[in-house]
């Protein structure tokens, strides 16, 4: 499948967290070790907020991430106190830019690893469950895409969790119409500039692997020297589909059927219960 990680906290270099630890985000697009799929080389992508711009900036690339060079120069002049990285695994969807995380729309961006299962058979009602004045702004062919405009059309700009919750209704009220007996599989996240909010959930209640820190208070008393933690202050945190060092205590697994909500240091775990949209 995929591979993904969002950062919070002071503003740090990207390569700090993309290819500086032990066990990278790069490092896992070569040898994912709790992924479906140990490589993970259909593109990659970027996405970061700036004290320039009310907007998020987006790289995205065709290329294994880790044989770009412009994303490790990239990764080592740009600072962001917010940002999110993908590298994809495609699950039946050409390997194009269009196709690439982070989506997004406005100042949000959105990353997903799983899939719709059976996506060609219920694509034609989910797209049209999409509000027209979104439509025109699907670029790509991905299950996820659509996954993201159906959270923004179910109201993700007013309340993420339930419009998260009523796009994963959707889906398996779709899916199960159309005979799928386990529609969705997801770890998802979300940004708008201030809040990380992360799902992880599936139909089967086997998600795909998915992980937050505990504490970087924690990481400075075991690497006091690092200036890697030093620099992301203990207000920061990570939400990842892999630990990116092997500590114990460092990271949680996020529980099946699980919305995050991580803002200025704070996480909240809430129950995640998908149910059908309420303009249906």
């Amino acid at each position: 499948m995929c591979r993904w990680l969002a950062y919070s906290g002071r503003s740090v270099p990207l390569e700090a967290v993309l290819f500086q630890p032990e066990h990278s985000l790069i490092d896992q697009s070569l040898n994912s070790r709790l992924g479906h799929t140990t490589t993970n080389g259909d593109g990659f992508g970027v996405g970061w907020y700036g004290r320039h711009s009310e907007l998020p900036f987006r790289y995205r690339g065709l290329h294994p991430a880790w044989s770009d060079t412009n994303l490790r120069e990239a990764a080592r002049a740009v600072r962001a106190p917010l940002f999110v990285a993908h590298i994809r695994a495609a699950t039946g969807t050409p390997t194009q830019e269009t196709n690439c995380h982070p989506f997004r729309f406005g100042r949000w961006l959105f990353v997903h690893n799983g899939l719709i299962r059976d996506f060609p058979l219920v694509r034609r009602d989910l797209m049209m469950a999409v509000a027209p004045h979104l439509f025109r702004w699907i670029e790509g062919s991905t299950d996820s895409e659509v996954m993201f405009f159906l959270a923004l059309t179910f109201g993700l700009e007013r309340d993420p969790r339930g419009a998260l919750e009523q796009m994963a209704g959707l889906i398996e009220e779709v899916g199960h119409r159309h005979d799928v007996e386990h529609p969705l599989n997801m770890t998802v996240c979300v940004m708008d500039g201030q809040q990380i909010v992360a799902v992880r959930y599936s139909s089967e209640n086997a998600s795909r692997s998915l992980f937050h820190s505990t504490s970087f208070r924690q990481l400075r008393a075991l690497y006091p020297e690092d200036p890697r933690i030093i620099a992301a202050g203990d207000d920061a945190f990570l939400v990842l589909s892999e630990p990116l060092i092997d500590v114990q205590g460092v990271w949680e697994e996020i529980p099946e059927a699980t919305i995050l909500v991580g803002k200025g240091g704070e996480i909240q775990h809430l129950r995640f219960t998908p149910r059908l949209p309420v303009r249906a």
